[in-house]
């Protein structure tokens, strides 16, 4: 996993000039190596984080002057080694080991379709020299991101937002419809950003963009939706389908030439990833836990779970407590991590783990994604009680941070895009085939939020350490299956049903029937003492006042009385301190 950037010129030879400063942004993703290549109106920049292939020859940009094809890439492909043997066989010649060299030869081979082979997270850009064209994939699910940003001058991307702004070029005004967005669901999400004209590329999409400006995009994947609700598979056949799944995802996430550990919550996810990787007989696992100071009766840890699963399981256990005055004194530096805003308490919690864990490994396994993917949230039981019609309100009620009438209040005007985000949800629910609500809850929520709030917010913490983290319940295939399943497997008994099936096979039962947990952070909920200081200071610096974003009244009336400002999801005072402090950390006016 690395940290990638670049710059096309449409008009004369690209200048290593804003890849440099991109780079220097990126540093804390490729802490193991740097390189810059450019050549005519192409310049690439990487970070290299050392996983695969540790030697120089694993280096970026990588130039292969016979295929013509230069690459930089972020990720890791599971399969490299079995997809290197089929191209051995089909007449490649190879010069390192890495999985990036593997890229390029299969892009080389099957062009655009090279996507549907591999198993993995990625974002790439392969530059081809005889039709000095440039092409980019994303993921399937989008766990490794990619942005970009152009004009008729050129074409410039980067693996973060804050990095594609060190380039003079991209411009930073803010965008209603990425405000709105982040008000609404805590995220951006698809193709926008915070910032108008600036882009994410989406999962399993890919783009071409040519010499002359000319901007290409296609999609290669596109999660299933048709459910087999027709008992043609027994609840015991489901189970069994899942376990092997399971157990194949989290082996393939072992492929690596440094060793793995694990990110512990004490939750059934995380726990259930250790017991597996026990049973396929990875010996002396390094696992990590964090908790936090409690505030007034709100516990701030969930060590009691995560010391069931070490001690079971024998593993080399890693606690870390972070006391108030460490909260405190990291929020900033965790801010300036984050690609673009998180609501999210744990994100602080996943900054100071990983600042931790990138102390004793550099890759992890992480459980997100088996609450989208599973069906773990509260919000999915009323999704099973409405219409098509009412489903996207419903859906709303249920996930969305502000209402219309709050967010009118909260906003200044011009931010006030009306039910644009309410929109999102009806347009998707409209164009999604699966026949139930709750389905189409599920898809959005795994094909779309997941993407752009956890999966982001572990990749963004994890890799301003220099750490990768890989994700098991968010190989394709897993996911794949597990939309082939009637949501009654998943909602039964509070959620996660079959998950939890397969769990009781596997590890103790003490953490599978327990209350639903998080990375609890009681200071960030309550907001106050030094963490209201905190948001009265941002609220009163000039930028904030000029900025015109917020409703300053209204936001004067919440820092006078902020526990008379909570949400279904925490703190709504935190969210727009967030937000302010998130635009002037990026120097953003």
């Amino acid at each position: 996993m690395c940290g990638i950037a670049g710059e096309i010129s449409f008009q004369g030879n690209a200048s290593t000039y804003h890849v440099d400063a991109m780079l220097n942004n990126l540093a804390p993703r490729g802490p193991d190596g740097w390189g810059v290549a450019a050549q005519g109106n192409i310049c690439f920049g990487h970070q290299r984080l050392k996983v695969i292939d540790l030697t120089s020859a694993g280096a970026q940009p990588m130039h292969d002057a016979k295929l013509g094809l230069t690459i930089v890439f972020n990720g890791c492909i599971y399969n490299y080694k079995a997809l290197r043997r089929e191209l051995e066989q089909l007449g490649h010649q190879f010069f390192s080991t890495s999985d990036t060299e593997v890229i390029l030869k299969a892009y080389a081979q099957w062009q655009e379709q090279c996507m549907n082979r591999f198993n993995g997270m990625f974002s790439f850009a392969i530059w081809h020299r005889d039709s000095n064209s440039t092409f980019f994939a994303r993921d399937r699910l989008g766990i490794k991101p990619l942005y970009y940003y152009h004009n008729q001058q050129g074409f410039w991307f980067s693996s973060t937002l804050p990095s594609l702004l060190k380039c003079a070029e991209v411009p930073s005004e803010l965008s209603p419809l990425g405000v709105h967005q982040y008000m609404s669901f805590r995220a951006i999400v698809g193709s926008d950003t915070l910032f108008s004209g600036v882009k994410k590329l989406l999962p399993g999409h890919w783009l071409r963009v040519s010499a002359q400006g000319e901007v290409e995009q296609g999609r290669y994947w596109q999660l299933n939706t048709v459910v087999d609700d027709e008992n043609s598979r027994s609840e015991q056949d489901w189970q069994q389908a899942l376990k092997t799944a399971l157990f194949t995802s989290t082996k393939r996430r072992l492929e690596a030439d440094v060793p793995v550990g694990v990110l512990l919550s004490g939750g059934v996810d995380s726990s259930l990833l250790v017991g597996m990787l026990s049973e396929l007989g990875v010996k002396h696992l390094h696992t990590f836990s964090i908790g936090f100071d409690n505030v007034a009766d709100e516990e701030g840890n969930e060590f009691k779970y995560s010391d069931i699963i070490a001690s079971h399981y024998d593993t080399e256990h890693n606690k870390i407590f972070a006391q108030h005055e460490t909260l405190l004194t990291h929020l900033r530096p965790c801010i300036e991590a984050m690609s673009e805003p998180m609501v999210s308490h744990d994100v602080i919690g996943f900054y100071l783990l990983s600042k931790a864990v990138s102390e004793h490994v550099k890759v992890v396994q992480s459980g997100q994604g088996a609450d989208e993917v599973f069906a773990g949230y509260h919000w999915y039981p009323p999704m099973t009680d409405t219409s098509n019609d009412e489903a996207a309100e419903c859906y709303a009620k249920s996930y969305f941070s502000w209402d219309e009438a709050g967010l009118a209040q909260v906003l200044a005007p011009e931010y006030c895009v009306s039910n644009e985000s309410l929109k999102l949800v009806q347009h998707y629910f409209a164009s999604c085939s699966s026949q139930l609500p709750v389905d189409k809850a599920l898809h959005l929520d795994t094909a779309v939020m997941l993407v752009d709030d956890p999966v982001k917010r572990v990749d963004n913490m994890t890799m301003a350490f220099g750490l990768e983290a890989r994700v098991p319940f968010l190989d394709h295939e897993l996911v794949e299956l597990a939309f082939q399943m009637p949501h009654q497997l998943k909602l039964r008994d509070g959620g996660k049903y079959l998950l939890k099936q397969v769990a009781r096979e596997i590890i103790p039962a003490a953490v599978i029937d327990r209350p639903k947990g998080y990375f609890p952070v009681p200071a960030l909920r309550q907001m106050q003492g030094e963490y209201l200081e905190m948001a009265k200071e941002a609220f009163s610096q000039p930028v904030a006042r000029q900025r015109k974003l917020f409703n300053l009244k209204y936001i004067d009336a919440m820092l006078a009385a902020p526990e008379h400002y909570t949400g279904k999801f925490g703190s709504k005072l935190w969210q727009v301190t967030l937000l302010e402090l998130w635009l002037q950390q990026h120097n953003i006016q």
